[in-house]
C-alpha cells in the first residue's frame, strides 16, 4: 500500500515544497520511503510553473536537504485532494481553502502541519487554528526562511509517526 501525503501553502514555492523535501527525507530515514509518496501544491495559481524560491533552496541546502530541482509550482485540484491520505496545510487559511474544495469525505484528512509539532499550541475542536500558522517567509529575509524550516522540521517526526501508525493499522 502506498500512503500519499501532500503539503500545501499559497503559491507552492516556499513552505509547501520545503515541507515536501523535509518529509521525504524523514520518511526515507524512517525506512518508509518506499511506502510513502510526498508532493506539494498551492491554493493559488499565482506562481504556476515557477521553481522553489531561491531563498528556500539556499536554506534547504545549508541544512543538507535536496533543493527541489525540477519542482514546478501548481495549484491543488479537487482530484488531488481525493487521492491523498493526508493533506498538510501551512496555515488556517490554506486549510479553509482545502475544505471548501474537498468533498466531505476528505475533510478529516486535512490536518494543519504544525499539529504534529509537540511544542505547538494545542488547538481544540472549534478553536481558531491560526495559532498553528507557519508564516510566509516570502515577504521576509533569510531568517524567516530559517524559522519556516525549523517549524517544518519540528512537525516532521510527528507526521512520520502518524503515517507509520496509519500504515500499521491498514496492513493485512
Amino acid at each position: 500500500m502506498t500512503y500519499r501525503v501532500m503539503t500545501v501553502c499559497t503559491g507552492n514555492i516556499c513552505r509547501s515544497p520545503m515541507a515536501e523535501i523535509v518529509l521525504r527525507d524523514r520518511f526515507e530515514a524512517a525506512g518508509l520511503g518506499e511506502l510513502v509518496v510526498v508532493d506539494s501544491s498551492g491554493v493559488s495559481d499565482e506562481e504556476h510553473g515557477n521553481p522553489v524560491d531561491r531563498r528556500a533552496r539556499s536554506v534547504l541546502a545549508a541544512h543538507g536537504y535536496p533543493t527541489g530541482g525540477g519542482h514546478r509550482a501548481h495549484r491543488v485540484t479537487a482530484t488531488e485532494l481525493t487521492s491523498r491520505d493526508l493533506l498538510l496545510p501551512a496555515t488556517a487559511q490554506h486549510a479553509r481553502a482545502l475544505r471548501r474544495l474537498a468533498p466531505a469525505e476528505v475533510a478529516d484528512r486535512i490536518v494543519m502541519l504544525r499539529r504534529f509539532d509537540p511544542a505547538a499550541p494545542v488547538v481544540g475542536p472549534g478553536e481558531p487554528e491560526h495559532v498553528l500558522d507557519i508564516d510566509d517567509p516570502w515577504y521576509g529575509g533569510m531568517q524567516d526562511f530559517e524559522d519556516c524550516l525549523a517549524q517544518i522540521e519540528a512537525a516532521a517526526d510527528g507526521v512520520v509517526a502518524h503515517v507509520r501508525a496509519a500504515l500499521s493499522t491498514s496492513a493485512p
